[in-house]
């Protein structure tokens, strides 16, 4: 695959040397490209318009109104598109103007929220925190039939579309399936974290929301912050090319959530059945 550097910003070519042996060449290289970017809300609070500073996150830059919008979303500081009037972005700096009236949860962003690429937001109290801000939390998850052969194409679908990852190798990505294995939206960045906030935030905007007859597929290991986010925006089923912790595992448990790992070549393992049936 043939790609352009200087069209994504997600990618970086840079010059370097490489040891061959014994011997020492100039090599143009790409890299995944990592920025912080600060995302700030302005809301109503009485008769001020209060601004405040959410999360640093070290991201990959690109589809940064989304990866503000998913943040917030699986934070439960909002509840919907329709909380978000309008965002704006400079530079490394995204601003989330909400809407007149509704007043944020922000319980939560009192501690602190600075995250890096590798370990997503850490530090919830309990799975119960989850619970207390999750709309989609008692919705029901009918019995559904699930093809295994479907289920083994979807790893192949995800690297054919993953075009950062294809120049660099350094992206990670999650993609969202339909029940019939059409791949629907795909969202890379050097934090695993911030391309679910990207794909939910993009999700968002587009009113699919909530996501619980779709599949989720993640392009590493599911964490427990991953599946803290899948279950913030109602997604029942979860597959992972990696291994699940055992954080994510309970979690999994917890909200009855279809939880996969391993899914490659011809096998993969259930760590929660959910309501689904393997065929």
């Amino acid at each position: 695959m043939e790609i352009n550097s200087l069209e994504m910003p997600s990618i970086k070519q840079v010059v370097i040397r490489r040891m061959d042996g014994v011997s020492i060449s100039e090599f143009s290289d790409i890299l995944s490209v990592e920025e912080p970017l600060e995302i700030k809300i302005a809301y109503d609070a009485g008769i001020n318009r209060t601004q405040k500073n959410i999360s640093v996150t070290m991201r990959t830059p690109g589809n940064d109104q989304e990866l503000a919008a998913g943040f917030l979303f699986t934070e439960g500081i909002i509840s919907s598109k329709d909380d978000i009037k309008i965002i704006s972005h400079t530079n490394n700096t995204v601003m989330v103007e909400l809407t007149e009236g509704f007043i944020p949860f922000l319980v939560q962003s009192d501690r602190n929220f600075y995250t890096t690429s590798s370990c997503g937001v850490c530090g919830k109290d309990s799975i119960q925190s989850i619970r207390t801000v999750n709309a989609f939390c008692h919705l029901d998850k009918p019995q559904l039939n699930l093809s295994t052969d479907l289920l083994f194409q979807l790893p192949d679908k995800l690297r054919e579309a993953q075009r950062g990852f294809a120049a660099s190798g350094g992206l990670h990505a999650t993609g969202l399936f339909s029940l019939d294995g059409s791949l629907l939206l795909l969202r890379e960045d050097v934090g695993r974290h911030n391309a679910l906030d990207k794909l939910i935030g993009s999700a968002l905007f587009e009113g699919l929301m909530p996501l619980n007859q779709h599949i989720l597929l993640l392009s590493g290991r599911a964490s427990f912050e991953l599946i803290q986010k899948a279950a913030m925006a109602g997604i029942s089923i979860v597959a992972a090319i990696g291994a699940p912790s055992s954080l994510a595992v309970e979690l999994a448990k917890e909200f009855d959530m279809t939880l996969l790992g391993f899914l490659k070549e011809n096998r993969f393992n259930i760590y929660n059945a959910g309501q689904i049936n393997f065929k």
